[in-house]
């Protein structure tokens, strides 16, 4: 495969898995009576056994099994903790009204991708593009400011969300074992904390499984709406600059922020105008230096 059609199919890879992240919202909202906890192990049991089925199809479980040892199980261990987190802290704000919030974390995980492909794979990045991370950065700032003023508010959940989901890209870019390998190991490891929240939950009759039939389905596809963009996020992390895979970033939440207003109506308060208006201009910004950049 070439470069330009190596490049290119990441960029297909990268935007639909944003757009199908983007629009993850309006099916969390289906799930609004389920606790985060059980939406969380319902995702990992599901997808695992979605992974096992494929794995088995397309015979990799010995390539997967020789890949997953020593470091590379080492990260793959530190990424499915840190996809966990990711994953929990979003289907709660979802569910409680932070989609606002929750958006605000995607658009500032760019920032944290740039920083990590300066720091640690050794990316550069132009003047003007250092200009519009601090312009973006600035927006961030006055996010933790209001939050300090105001007595924390919810600034914890961007934040939590943005560095998260950053360093666990990081990590799938330098683990050495490809996007289906990588995922079906990091939901094993997740699979039995899964099970056994599932089944507890089930025997002191809080378990939202089983209870209606809609809600089960819904519960089910949860493995295919999850493992589906992580696959393309993981693929195309492997065939892009890191600073170009979170300029695709911007698909999610933009689409997040939109549902947050115009579907969920949402309040957006002075502080989210500002901060928004501050990371947009940055976006925009660091898009025509990486274009100028190419250009050149």
């Amino acid at each position: 495969m070439t470069t330009d059609a190596h490049t290119r199919n990441g960029l297909i890879l990268g935007i639909g898995a944003y757009t199908i992240w983007g629009l993850l919202p309006l099916y969390l909202r289906l799930l609004h009576g389920v606790p985060a906890l059980q939406v969380l192990a319902h995702r990992v049991v599901w997808s695992v056994l979605l992974l096992a089925a494929i794995v088995v199809a397309v015979r990799r479980v010995g390539a997967i099994r020789v890949a997953a040892r020593g470091r590379t199980l080492a990260l793959l261990t530190a990424s499915a903790t840190l996809i966990a987190v990711n994953w929990l802290v979003y289907i709660w704000s979802v569910q409680n009204g932070h989609v606002l919030e929750a958006s605000l974390g995607y658009f500032i995980n760019p920032l944290v991708n740039v920083a990590l492909g300066m720091i640690v794979l050794g990316e550069r990045i132009t003047r003007l593009q250092g200009i519009a991370v601090a312009i973006a950065a600035a927006g961030v700032v006055a996010l933790g400011a209001d939050g300090l003023v105001s007595g924390g508010g919810a600034a914890w959940i961007p934040l939590t969300l943005a560095f998260s989901f950053g360093v666990y890209g990081l990590i799938r870019k330098v683990a050495a074992i490809d996007a289906l390998g990588g995922l079906t190991v990091e939901t094993a490891l997740l699979l039995v904390p899964a099970t056994m929240l599932i089944l507890t939950a089930q025997a002191d009759g809080s378990g939202a499984f089983g209870q209606d039939r809609g809600v089960d389905v819904l519960l089910v596809m949860a493995g295919a709406i999850t493992a589906a963009p992580l696959l393309m996020f993981a693929a195309a992390a492997r065939r892009l600059r890191y600073a170009t895979l979170g300029l695709l970033q911007y698909i999610a939440p933009t689409l997040q922020f939109l549902e947050a207003v115009l579907i969920f109506r949402e309040p957006l308060r002075p502080v989210h105008l500002v901060t928004f208006a501050l990371i947009w201009t940055g976006c925009t910004v660091y898009a025509l230096g990486a274009r100028r950049r190419m250009a050149g």
